[in-house]
């Protein structure tokens, strides 16, 4: 998109809550607001600035909760698991349920 010229211009009036959320947004992402807004208009959904950071929380969760799982595993393959090995690996699973369900829901409101 660089390498094109803007020569149409567009006059857009809002309120100045959305004025406000706009360039609260734009600031977030480290761009202009008309950068901000090409990027709405031109991408998809999972490529805005907000989802990228959320996925990229989840999947830093995700690998945690598989780094301690292994664990786990490993413990009952060498015959040292135990009832609470098994609560804690429901535990983990139940909260990356809940952790991928957030996102899920929260791309869905994007």
């Amino acid at each position: 998109m660089a390498d094109k010229i803007h020569c149409i211009r567009k006059t857009l009036r809002l309120m100045p809550q959305e004025a406000e959320m706009l360039a609260k947004k734009a600031g977030e992402s480290g761009m202009c607001e008309a950068d901000y807004l090409r990027l709405l208009i031109s991408q998809k959904p999972n490529d805005y600035p907000e989802v990228r950071e959320l996925l990229k929380e989840l999947i830093n969760e995700v690998n945690r909760i598989g780094i301690n799982i292994n664990q786990i595993v490993f413990n009952n393959n060498a015959g040292l698991y135990s009832k609470e090995d098994k609560t804690q690996l429901v535990a983990y699973m139940r909260k990356l349920n809940k952790k991928v369900n957030e996102a899920v829901v929260q791309i869905g409101n994007q």
